[in-house]
């Protein structure tokens, strides 16, 4: 049974803020390339990160002991104790001021900035929003806000009533969301969380039908192509929320539609329904 939440306990956490350091290294531009179906090169010293590398960097690092149930660190600590046990990223908005670049030393101001409850289709979710600055030795590189949603646990998996089709894509490109991709991003991202990667877990204890597709690895895929669709420069302001989970084992596309104000992206699983959306200006 889940704890009561006290959202007045809760939201004491409001203003509480954390730093932490890292730097761009080769290798894990390397790897990041990889993943993301890019050319991998040889990265040498100011070359350019792929634009979402700070997701990346300077994860927390907790002994095993520390870690929950789902591979998640007990909670606590920076981010408040929300008694909800399923935990998973909602959205967020970006601003990208200039690149990191290899060799870099980065680091990341954090800060608390909401908790809110609301009640959904599957109950309580909790939702707390977290405020990011990421330096370079040249100054601010990115801002974003991340939004953390926490939910109640259930033994199966409620689909949602379909969203209607898409629009055809001006711009689309297809992969598969095969279990080495979404293992290679989770090590990259120091990510323990095993909805990813333990199908066992993720079937038999969440309910869900299969691995789950990171959502920052979706919201990386739709920011590299509409950068790649602006000559490699990124969107000055990207906003983006998921819509439904992203499974293992099938093709799922990223697709974008020019608007007057900018683009329109989505990824979209294989039936052609989104799973999360973005607009990006410049």
């Amino acid at each position: 049974m889940t704890e009561k939440l006290d959202i007045d306990h809760l939201r004491q956490w409001i203003g509480r803020s954390e730093e932490a350091t890292d730097t761009v290294t080769a290798q894990l531009v390397k790897g990041l390339r990889a993943t993301l179906f890019q050319e991998v090169g040889a990265p040498k010293p100011g070359d350019a990160a792929p634009f979402t590398v700070h997701w990346c960097l300077a994860q927390p690092v907790f002994p095993m002991s520390m870690l929950g149930p789902d591979g998640h660190p007990t909670r606590g600590g920076f981010l408040p104790p929300v008694p909800l046990p399923r935990r998973m990223w909602a959205g967020g908005e970006i601003e990208f001021l200039q690149p990191l670049r290899v060799g870099d030393e980065s680091t990341r101001t954090s800060r608390i900035a909401d908790v809110q409850v609301k009640s959904g289709s599957t109950g309580t979710l909790c939702f707390v929003s977290v405020e990011h600055s990421i330096s370079s030795p040249r100054g601010i590189a990115i801002r974003e806000r991340q939004d953390i949603v926490y939910r109640e646990m259930t033994t199966t998996y409620a689909t949602a009533k379909a969203p209607p089709p898409p629009p055809k894509a001006q711009h689309r490109e297809t992969h598969v969301s095969d279990p080495v991709l979404l293992f290679r991003y989770s090590a990259l991202t120091f990510n323990g969380h095993r909805i990813h990667y333990d199908r066992d877990y993720v079937t038999k204890v969440e309910g869900y039908p299969g691995l789950i597709f990171h959502g920052p690895l979706q919201a990386t895929f739709i920011i590299e192509m509409a950068a790649k669709l602006r000559g490699g420069k990124p969107p000055k302001k990207f906003t983006y929320r998921g819509v439904q989970p992203l499974f293992e084992g099938s093709e799922f596309s990223i697709n974008a539609n020019e608007t007057e104000a900018g683009m329109e992206l989505w990824t979209a699983n294989a039936e052609g329904q989104p799973t999360m959306k973005g607009t990006a200006v410049w």
